[in-house]
């Protein structure tokens, strides 16, 4: 029986390109010229760290660039809403959403026996598995994934016939 799974995650190496590049892009700004600012990968997040709370947020800026650069979706990103002030600097953290969690796998799920397709979707972790008899049927249950507005971005793996 023909499947696939709907998964949600980022590559770790394309984080560590995008941190390179808006590292990169700082030392040629203009206005970052003598400033301490710097973008620390960790993990899953990024470390966004200035002088200023405004300078944090035009740095936020740049890396939402980067990432857009790097085929990285926007809303794969979580970022901070208030900048915390240690010391001289002012920093942000930037996590990266890996896999989907339950809510969200009950959406789609939902989304999917909702749009009438002879398709079965089951949540195995934090992956979605969709299985049906026809081709034509899972690659309508992909465009209503894409189509769907659930702030994160899905990928398709393990497609089987």
């Amino acid at each position: 029986m023909p499947s696939f799974d709907i998964v949600s995650e980022v590559d770790k190496h394309e984080i560590t390109n995008t941190v390179d590049n808006a590292n990169r892009e700082l030392t040629t700004r203009f206005d970052f010229r003598g400033v301490d600012a710097s973008f620390e990968q960790s993990g899953d997040s990024v470390k966004v760290t200035a002088e200023a709370e405004f300078q944090v947020d035009q740095m936020i800026d740049i890396f939402y660039r980067c990432c857009t650069k790097r085929n990285i979706g926007i809303n794969a990103l979580d970022v901070e809403d208030d900048a915390t002030h240690s010391g001289k600097t002012f920093f942000k953290n930037v996590t990266f959403k890996q896999g989907i969690d339950k809510e969200t796998a009950k959406k789609l799920v939902k989304l999917i026996k909702e749009s009438k397709l002879k398709v079965q979707a089951s949540i195995q972790g934090e992956q979605v598995r969709v299985t049906g008899k026809k081709r034509d049927d899972l690659q309508a249950a992909m465009n209503i994934v894409r189509q769907a507005e659930l702030d994160q971005p899905f990928q398709f793996n393990n497609f089987r016939d």
